[in-house]
């Protein structure tokens, strides 16, 4: 059984949905969009989508505050355009876990939302394949 065969729900601390339009029109438009764009209120929590080590906590000019988790397996789930990092590089997290608060920032956010990605042995994967958003 594949590891990621029993991924099926991603916490999230209420309903959101995913911006299937934007999301489209992005990897149109730009090959390097390697995940999915989630709409939702400003100030809403992050959760972490596994157990894992933080291993990038930092700010990017592209991206704005971003979370890196490292999962067992070789599974990484990546968090951008927050508007405030909850977590440090080095911190180990539970699943579930409030991780960081959802944002604009970043010169490549166009509004609230998340921009979530999913690697499987430093690939990138389709998060839609694995979770419910």
């Amino acid at each position: 059984r594949n590891y990621l065969d029993w991924m099926t729900e991603l916490p999230w601390s209420n309903k959101s949905k995913i911006n299937t339009d934007l999301n489209n029109a992005q990897k149109i438009l730009d090959e390097d969009h390697y995940g999915v764009d989630v709409v939702t209120k400003e100030n809403e929590l992050i959760k972490s989508t596994l157990n894992g080590i933080v291993v990038f906590s930092s700010w990017t000019s592209e991206t704005g505050n971003v979370v890196a988790i490292q999962h067992e397996n070789n599974l990484l789930s990546i968090y951008k355009h927050n508007s405030v990092l909850l977590k440090r590089q080095g911190e180990r997290v539970e699943a579930g876990e409030a991780i960081a608060i959802i944002g604009n920032s970043g010169k490549w956010s166009s509004g609230p939302h998340l921009h979530f990605e999913l690697w499987y042995n430093n690939s990138p994967v389709d998060p839609e394949q694995y979770i419910l958003f």
